[in-house]
């Protein structure tokens, strides 16, 4: 593999949402060439030798279908640290992550994808189903209250830039006028991050939804939404397993629109929130 080329890496695990995974994969490298790397995390040494083989053989099957050879890697481990490490040891472009791809009792569920997905300097695109045939046109970026959900600006830049698209921003109609504050703040800011780039937008609130989650699905649907970017603010908790964190169950979506997952940068907090 060409050392200076980046890469994205694709968890598989022979399901049929890895596929869909590595299909995000190739229209995504189709754009900003970088190579492919699928991973596959074992539990035991002695299982590596025999899933390469087989990683060999979705190599070739890959390179035939789409004109594109991914790399591929085997390692031991446990995915919840595990595709996280490998992905900043390969100081890959993004993870893309089908949904639902672990087999017996480690589903990749919204929060188990929130787990994994925790703690890497790398953004993730958790998939669903798989990638549209039109080009990436609506990106909604939903705007919330805490200071951390400055940090996806960068890559709203990055995406409207690689595929000319259009950042829709929303925000849910808060009552609270601490929180309705806060959230104009991070509106003013965005706007001018936007404005300052020629960055197409548009603004919209949500009327009669407080939640972020559900103010963020129903106008993700009601656009027909190609890519949902969000910031992930905390490592979920037990009462996120059993409630739902605004993370989880946006990455879980019903309409399975691909959701891509920020997190935040811990120099930037230090410092007291992102630094324009």
């Amino acid at each position: 593999m060409d050392e200076n080329k980046s890469t994205i890496v694709v968890p598989w695990d022979f399901s049929q949402v890895a596929e869909y995974a590595l299909e995000h994969a190739v229209k995504f490298s189709n754009i900003i060439g970088s190579s492919i790397t699928l991973l596959n995390v074992v539990k035991n040494s002695s299982e590596i030798e025999e899933v390469e083989k087989k990683l060999e053989a979705v190599a070739d099957v890959a390179h035939k279908k789409f004109k594109i050879k991914p790399q591929f890697i085997v390692k031991e481990g446990n995915i919840f640290s595990t595709i996280t490490e490998v992905a900043n040891e390969q100081d890959a472009e993004l993870v893309i992550m089908g949904t639902h791809g672990i087999k017996g009792m480690q589903k990749f569920t919204g929060s188990w994808a929130l787990k994994v997905i925790a703690g890497t300097k790398i953004p993730f695109v958790v998939v669903q189903a798989p990638p549209s045939s039109k080009p990436l046109e609506n990106i909604v970026f939903p705007i919330n209250f805490k200071t951390e959900d400055k940090e996806k600006l960068a890559w709203a830049y990055y995406l409207s830039k690689l595929y000319k698209t259009r950042i829709r921003i929303c925000k849910p109609d808060v009552s609270d006028s601490l929180l309705k504050k806060k959230i104009t703040q991070n509106l003013i800011f965005t706007k001018k991050y936007l404005d300052d780039r020629n960055i197409d937008y548009d603004i919209t609130t949500v009327e009669g939804i407080e939640t972020l989650s559900d103010a963020t699905l129903k106008f993700a649907k009601k656009i027909e939404s190609d890519l949902i970017l969000i910031v992930t603010t905390k490592e979920p908790t037990l009462q996120d397993f059993i409630l739902g964190a605004d993370e989880q169950k946006i990455i879980a979506n019903k309409e399975k629109i691909p959701v891509m997952c920020v997190n935040p940068r811990a120099d930037l907090k230090r410092k007291g929130g992102f630094q324009g």
